[in-house]
């Protein structure tokens, strides 16, 4: 098939094209960042664009069997930014798609739209409550999804919980970081909540589920994430345990904690948000259930197998991004205050 990816030099949108070339698909990627993967960049069709254009979008989008939606502004972008980008634009790419007779319009939205919820697991129709500019405009960016279902088109929507994998770095950059450095790691909360976590590769699986069965299995929404996990310091214990110095995860007081990390978030010394720091110490997982029946979702990985896939990555790459930082996913975020922090562990 002829497959349009958004975001296709993201973290993601790399894994993903990775998986559909073996499966002889034809791949056009759209990214407003540049693609610098040689091991694929003769292999694809690779623009540089940006979704809110939508003559852009008019040009480059033609004869497209299926489009899959993966990019997005983080939530450490502006939040002019998150609301322009994750919502208008869903909305040009879903009138473009419509109007060019798309078959299939994946769209990759978050469990974050769950917020943080008071039960767990988490099902496809609880309550939405987005945490954050990022939260609020996945909803509206589900919203905009639903009205163009109502209209005929085929869109399944995926809520995937965090994925990390190859070529993921971000947040868990500070944990590889500080494992590869011998240090203790913390964590806030006593470490015993159940934090699923997703591997890159199965979310792969599930858009590839998506691609393949009848457009009257998929036109649904689906909760994508690990199906065996642990509790946060378990899972995160086993990367220290694979890194080889002894070193322990560290239980850190929740509420002292949160207080000190709002205060360093609002003076841009930390690269923990709100997101990050006021669900890292609560139960965060959703039910897979709905996905396992109707696609046929078997995920492969575990937490454990995931984060340790991850850090190998991350261990055997070092040197290609050592020196860098950002705000997305694909480059450590930088660590500000935390770094100082770590002499500390």
């Amino acid at each position: 098939m002829k497959i349009f990816i958004t975001g296709g030099a993201g973290f993601l949108g790399i894994n993903l094209i990775r998986y559909l070339l073996k499966e002889n698909h034809s791949i056009i990627s759209l990214d407003i960042s540049d693609f610098n993967y040689e091991d694929v960049h003769n292999k694809i069709v690779n623009i540089k664009g940006d979704i809110r254009n939508k003559n852009l979008l008019n040009e480059v989008i033609n004869e497209i069997d299926i489009i899959i939606h993966t990019a997005a502004a983080l939530p450490l972008y502006k939040k002019e930014d998150i609301f322009s980008t994750d919502i208008d634009g869903t909305k040009n790419l879903l009138e473009v798609a419509f109007n060019k007779k798309v078959k299939k319009f994946i769209h990759i939205s978050s469990t974050a739209v769950y917020g943080i919820p008071n039960h767990h697991p988490i099902y496809e129709d609880d309550k939405l409550d987005g945490v954050g500019y990022y939260g609020q405009a996945k909803i509206e960016a589900e919203e905009i999804c639903l009205d163009f279902r109502k209209r005929g088109m085929c869109v399944p929507i995926l809520r995937p919980k965090s994925f990390i994998g190859p070529e993921r770095l971000g947040v868990f950059a500070l944990l590889y970081d500080w494992a590869n450095d011998g240090k203790n790691f913390p964590v806030i909360g006593k470490g015993e909540n159940k934090y699923q976590l997703l591997d890159v590769e199965d979310l792969c699986n599930a858009i590839d589920l998506c691609i393949k069965l009848p457009e009257d299995i998929v036109n649904d929404t689906f909760n994508i994430g690990a199906k065996i996990f642990s509790t946060m310091k378990e899972d995160y214990q086993a990367v220290l345990d694979f890194a080889g110095y002894g070193k322990k995860i560290i239980s850190l007081p929740e509420k002292p904690i949160i207080l000190i990390l709002k205060i360093l978030e609002e003076l841009k010394l930390s690269p923990l948000y709100k997101w990050v720091y006021e669900t890292a110490s609560k139960d965060s997982f959703v039910s897979i259930e709905k996905a396992e029946r109707v696609l046929g979702f078997n995920p492969k990985y575990s937490n454990k197998d995931a984060l340790i896939r991850n850090y190998k990555w991350y261990i055997e790459n070092l040197d290609t991004f050592k020196n860098q930082t950002g705000i997305n996913h694909r480059v450590p975020w930088r660590q500000g205050i935390l770094k100082l922090a770590k002499e500390f562990f």
